[in-house]
Formats: C-alpha cells, structure tokens, sequence
C-alpha cells in the first residue's frame, strides 16, 4: 500500500484522517484478520498480511480504510507452501 496525500491537505483534517486510518486498522488487527504490517522503509507505504475468509473480505477492508482513496495497492494472493514445517 502507497499512501499519496495532497500535500495542500489541511492539517487538522490530516490529523484526523489518520487517527481513524491507524483505529480501523488495529481494530482488524485485533481480530486477528491483519495479521501483521511493515513499514516500507523509505517510503510513505507499507506490506500488509491478511488472513480473510476470501477476497470479498478482503475488498471490504481494504475499501474500509480511511485513507483508500488516497492509496496505489497491489495484492499478492499467497497460499500455505507444502514444504512449510510451521
């Protein structure tokens, strides 16, 4: 996720837009469904992993997010691998 903000943004609004972006977001880490996320280091975007019961979730919470409009994503649908001993 590649977060593009208008830089004429007004502070306050900003101030609120990711105060509600960083609430709905640990709100779907703590059910456990966003399972972690990296600050890409360098860069105003992230690495996120989810565990969704498919993509219509997944288009839900991603669409959800305060900030989507303001967002480039690119989803990597990733399965268990076979040799995997975890």
């Amino acid at each position: 996720m590649v977060v593009d903000l208008p830089p004429d943004m007004d502070p306050d609004a900003r101030t609120e837009l990711l105060g509600r972006e960083k609430a709905y977001a640990q709100g779907w880490m703590r059910s456990g469904q966003w399972k972690s996320i990296w600050r890409c280091a360098g860069e105003y975007a992230n690495l996120s992993i989810f565990e969704v019961e498919g993509n219509a979730q997944l288009h839900e919470i991603l669409s959800g997010l305060p900030l989507f409009p303001y967002m480039t994503m690119q989803v990597t649908p990733l399965c268990k691998h076979p040799s995997d001993i975890n």
